[in-house]
């Protein structure tokens, strides 16, 4: 086992932080590492059994930024990483303008896939037209976002795995499964191909998602993936 799966917790939500959104030379977030390009969040806080990874967009008021970073060194979430007091974070945030929107979710690191046997189908642009009878609306999105790997059912791809974000370390996977096509383990098949060309590249393979995403939650307990924190962010 290489360097590739030896990191700590902490340094895997650096590593995170850092493939979710693009920083300014202060390392300020400007805005979400995607195509669109959209604005980042207000605050970002990765939390780890091993400490804490925090961000500030570039245009968050100074007075709030500091209070914040008072807050934040003085909250005890070492000793119990799922117990945030997002109250006193609102109420600092609210001082500024309300807080129009709040994330919260696990954040894996998926073992070494590489060398396993799946039935997903490598998404090019050679085979594109796989995408229209489910995933019409994600043909950007792969083309964008290689690699990107599809379960295919009768000339459709009903399951589909792409990058999300990416970086040159690492890449975070985004994962769909049709409807129609749920509860029949393609999303397991999608998400390790995706991962095991990840790692064949030298890179890390990352997986995250909301608390209330039990389906995706459920993905990841099967494929066990481990989890190395939680992801906070405030909009």
């Amino acid at each position: 086992m290489n360097n590739l799966f030896l990191k700590s917790d902490i340094e895997l939500m650096e590593v995170q932080a850092n493939v979710l959104f693009s920083h300014n030379e202060d390392g300020r977030m400007t805005t979400i590492n995607e195509p669109s390009a959209k604005s980042a969040p207000r605050f970002f806080m990765g939390i780890t059994k091993q400490g804490h990874v925090v961000r500030y967009h570039e245009t968050l008021d100074e007075d709030v930024k500091n209070e914040l970073e008072r807050f934040v060194e003085k909250a005890p979430w070492l000793d119990a990483p799922n117990r945030v007091n997002m109250a006193d974070i609102l109420r600092i945030l609210s001082k500024e303008r309300p807080v129009d929107h709040i994330y919260l979710g696990p954040a894996y690191v998926f073992p070494d896939m590489r060398g396993r046997l799946t039935q997903a189908v490598k998404m090019t642009q050679m085979n594109i037209e796989l995408l229209e009878p489910y995933f019409s609306d994600f043909v950007g999105d792969v083309l964008l976002g290689q690699p990107a790997f599809a379960v295919v059912q009768n000339q459709a791809a009903v399951s589909l795995c792409s990058s999300a974000r990416s970086s040159s370390i690492a890449a975070e996977a985004s994962l769909h499964t049709a409807p129609d096509f749920r509860g029949r383990a393609f999303g397991m098949e999608v998400a390790a191909a995706w991962a095991a060309e990840i790692q064949n590249q030298g890179r890390i393979a990352l997986y995250s998602t909301a608390w209330n995403n039990l389906a995706s939650q459920a993905v990841a307990r099967k494929l066990k993936l481990r989890q190395y924190g939680m992801d906070l962010n405030f909009s």
